[in-house]
């Protein structure tokens, strides 16, 4: 069952430990399309706004300059844990913002640092997120699903799944 909530506690624990997101936006051509990227919020950085680096000079920019509507999804499957992410996406300028969030993985794909020119620091401003987390082992899972294949009622009490609204 969905419950609505506030709470951003639990979606910032869910999705801490994911390195990548897959990050979908609308494309010129009206399709949706999906890329990995990494979230770079840091732990003081968990409240309503993800943040991203992306290349100036590439499509997902050039996607949410037009379309701003995205959507950024985690996913980590050893753990039962899945989240879904709407909200609005823009690029920012913020240089200070930039040094703050740089690490060596960002060094890789923009080397001249958190002053090159191709560097886009991108917010999304969550508008709403859903997750679903499921803590019962995979036998028990696997047992629900048996029982409600049989009894023709859908499976219950699968994990904790919410709605958290901003």
């Amino acid at each position: 069952m969905t419950v609505d909530t506030v709470d951003t506690t639990k979606l910032w624990d869910l999705i801490k430990d994911i390195r990548f997101a897959m990050f979908t936006a609308r494309h010129d051509d009206g399709q949706l399309h999906s890329r990995p990227m990494t979230t770079q919020n840091g732990p003081s950085e968990r409240g309503g706004v993800l943040w991203f680096f992306m290349s100036r000079s590439g499509r997902p920019v050039a996607d949410l300059e037009e379309h701003p509507e995205v959507n950024v999804t985690y996913s980590d499957p050893g753990e039962d844990a899945y989240v879904s992410i709407s909200g609005a996406a823009r690029v920012v300028e913020d240089l200070e913002r930039k040094k703050a969030m740089w690490n060596t993985f960002a060094k890789a794909w923009f080397p001249g640092g958190p002053t090159d020119p191709d560097l886009a620091l991108v917010a999304v401003l969550i508008a709403q997120a859903e997750y679903w987390d499921v803590k019962s082992n995979h036998a028990v899972q696997l047992f629900k699903m048996a029982k409600a294949a049989v009894t023709r009622n859908p499976p219950k009490d699968m994990g904790e799944h919410r709605r958290v609204r901003m």
